[in-house]
């Protein structure tokens, strides 16, 4: 649990609305800005709608004196003066620099193409009426030389270095001899990586198990495949037999009391009726192990089975009066798979 709760006068939605802009614990709240904080708590509440009202600034105040306190974090004092945009279009060398080169025209893709520029070699501007602090103006009368490039062929260059690309089966690529039709000498593959299939497994589900059915169809089962479907699956099982248990226990008890107050009033009361009180702890106690602690989205790792006083995807199970949490149940349990209420990502609970 975030140690967020020990920070007195921290209620739970404002809780909320600091882990939803990124404050987790007290370390990372002592090191933040008293006017930045309350920026990003106002942006965030004003798009999530987690409080009816934004935190006032001076609780804000508190909140951060308190973390600091508990933390030992002391705030720098900045003995400098604080920085005040300069207009730098003043100055000579500016000046001569735009003299050189008034316009910054856009330039057409195809020009690009043409004279082989790339897009990372284009400097930036900057709104030379707007800069904060010192300028670093270079105006020289020597040409632009623009860094070449490894070329592997004429017309054929290297590009920029970014990360690999997974799952690429190098057996469906074909060469330029092989398209012009000439014979090719058939080159050895390695064996198939049983790491790919996991991975092509957690993205789609089996052939076999879509088989024959209509992709429009509820049953259509679709979406990531979750890393605990089973756990998922009796989440939703607790969740709907304590949501049906919990009123017929409040119902059971009032009876059964009445029944004893006033016998003969309510004598057709039957004793067995006390089942339903009893069972409510013990269910309350497998939905925390089960619907509180496991039931959670694949993707965003938000509580399905824990209602939250948020702004709901629009593609979530809904059912007016009723809510989400119990369509979003019955969908696991009938089709075997559901929308995250949260993201609205599409998660599976069968392979």
């Amino acid at each position: 649990m975030s140690t967020l709760l020990t920070i007195p006068g921290l209620g739970k939605s404002s809780l909320e609305l600091l882990e939803a802009v990124g404050f987790l614990d007290e370390n990372s709240l002592a090191q933040a800005g008293l006017d930045e904080l309350v920026t990003e708590l106002e942006k965030a509440n004003s798009v999530l709608k987690i409080t009816k009202r934004t935190p006032r600034r001076s609780d804000v105040e508190k909140w951060l004196e308190a973390a600091r306190d508990r933390v030992g974090y002391v705030v720098k004092e900045d003995s400098r003066s604080p920085l005040i945009a300069v207009n730098h279009e003043g100055s000579p060398e500016v000046m001569a620099l735009l003299a050189k080169a008034p316009l910054a025209l856009p330039l057409p893709a195809k020009l690009l193409v043409e004279k082989d520029v790339a897009v990372s070699e284009i400097a930036p501007a900057v709104f030379l009426n707007r800069v904060v602090g010192d300028l670093d103006v270079r105006v020289a009368d020597e040409p632009y030389v623009r860094p070449v490039r490894p070329a592997v062929s004429s017309s054929v260059f290297l590009g920029e270095s970014g990360p690999p690309r997974r799952e690429l089966d190098v057996s469906r690529v074909k060469s330029i001899a092989a398209l012009e039709g000439k014979a090719v000498e058939k080159q050895v593959t390695s064996p198939p990586d049983p790491g790919n299939d996991r991975v092509a497994l957690i993205r789609a589900p089996r052939a076999e198990t879509n088989r024959g059915r209509s992709p429009e169809s509820r049953f259509y089962i679709r979406g990531v495949l979750h890393t605990h479907p089973l756990q998922m699956l009796m989440g939703a099982f607790v969740t709907l037999v304590l949501l049906f248990d919990l009123p017929l226990a409040v119902v059971s008890a009032v009876l059964l009391l009445l029944s004893d107050q006033k016998p003969e009033n309510f004598s057709w009361v039957p004793k067995w009726f006390l089942a339903f009180p009893l069972a409510l702890p013990v269910i309350g106690i497998v939905f925390l192990f089960l619907g509180v602690a496991e039931g959670k989205c694949r993707i965003c790792g938000q509580r399905q089975f824990v209602p939250r006083a948020c702004r709901k995807n629009a593609k979530a199970h809904y059912i007016p009066i009723i809510g989400y949490i119990i369509p979003t149940a019955l969908q696991m349990l009938i089709f075997r798979w559901f929308r995250c209420i949260y993201c609205g990502t599409p998660v599976r609970l069968k392979e």
